[in-house]
């Protein structure tokens, strides 16, 4: 990584650092995380949301003008519109699902939560992810926050994986060690 590269990940921790500190500070937690995680999916679901913020040629007023558009309408505390506009003044706002991301780690870390994904081949219901949930958390011993996805073309099975833990069960994976098996004879 070079030396301005490891500049800008420092200052995108730094400024969920900062959004953590002033939430905890203020009370706010868990309605900061809120508000974070609806612009998430506002950038996930939302391209031209999603252009608005990645878009360096958008001046900053146009940008602070949208930003408190989308901020009257969900609500935001009056905290994160300041942090919001704050982001935008610093001309970080391409970093702001990183920035906010990272918050919400920080967040689920200070709660001693471990983070983990499950990707299954079939649509799981609600029960089958808790007793999921419920599994690793009783083998791992802390609270488990668990992330869903579907993915077909797994085939069959699932695959958990929990930081650099990976259990992989998918028909997929067992498939490729065969014909990485018959290759190599």
């Amino acid at each position: 990584m070079s030396k301005s590269e490891n500049n800008l990940v420092s200052s995108e921790n730094s400024y969920s650092k900062a959004l953590y500190e002033l939430a905890d500070e203020n009370k706010s937690l868990s309605h900061i995380e809120e508000q974070a995680s609806s612009i998430i999916n506002l950038i996930s679901k939302s391209e031209d949301f999603d252009q608005l913020i990645k878009d360096p040629t958008i001046k900053i007023e146009e940008q602070s003008k949208i930003i408190n558009e989308i901020s009257n309408k969900f609500n935001f505390s009056d905290l994160f519109k300041k942090f919001l506009n704050f982001v935008i003044s610093k001309r970080r706002l391409f970093y702001l699902e990183k920035i906010l991301k990272d918050f919400l780690a920080i967040c689920s870390k200070m709660r001693g939560e471990i983070s983990a994904k499950l990707i299954s081949a079939k649509e799981l219901n609600d029960l089958e992810i808790n007793n999921i949930k419920d599994e690793l958390t009783k083998n791992f011993g802390s609270n488990i926050k668990l992330s869903y996805k579907l993915d077909k073309n797994l085939i069959g099975g699932l695959i958990v994986q929990i930081g650099s833990l990976m259990i992989d069960t998918s028909i997929k994976s067992k498939l490729q060690q065969i014909e990485n098996k018959m290759i190599e004879t």
